[in-house]
């Protein structure tokens, strides 16, 4: 598992956080994160889901079930093995502690 993507609404908070905690804690596996939110990440600049990505991934860590549907809507490729959903509710701000405890509790790398 050394491709990993990280999903949630707006690539801001919850799977920018991921992406660059586990990036500098693990800088032998490649990490990425988008959101699902079009609007949301056109407006901020931020990474939109995309095929390429989702191609890329070996697992694909999504922060709520609305983000896997998301997903399964957005693409046809069939990715439902490669989905982990976390479960973590859109409650943190960028690299907050709490946010990265749970993180540490629910992600195995």
């Amino acid at each position: 598992m050394n491709l990993i993507l990280f999903v949630c609404s707006a690539n801001i908070e919850r799977s920018k956080t991921a992406e660059d905690y586990f990036s500098q804690k693990y800088p032998d596996i490649e990490f990425r994160s988008v959101g699902t939110n079009k609007a949301i990440c056109q407006k901020e600049g931020t990474n939109y889901l995309n095929e390429e990505d989702l191609n890329w991934a070996e697992v694909i860590y999504v922060m709520e079930p609305k983000h896997k549907k998301a997903i399964k809507t957005f693409s046809r490729l069939k990715l439902g093995k490669k989905i982990k959903v976390l479960n973590i509710l859109d409650h943190f701000g960028y690299y907050n502690p709490e946010l990265l405890e749970l993180l540490e509790a629910k992600i195995s790398i």
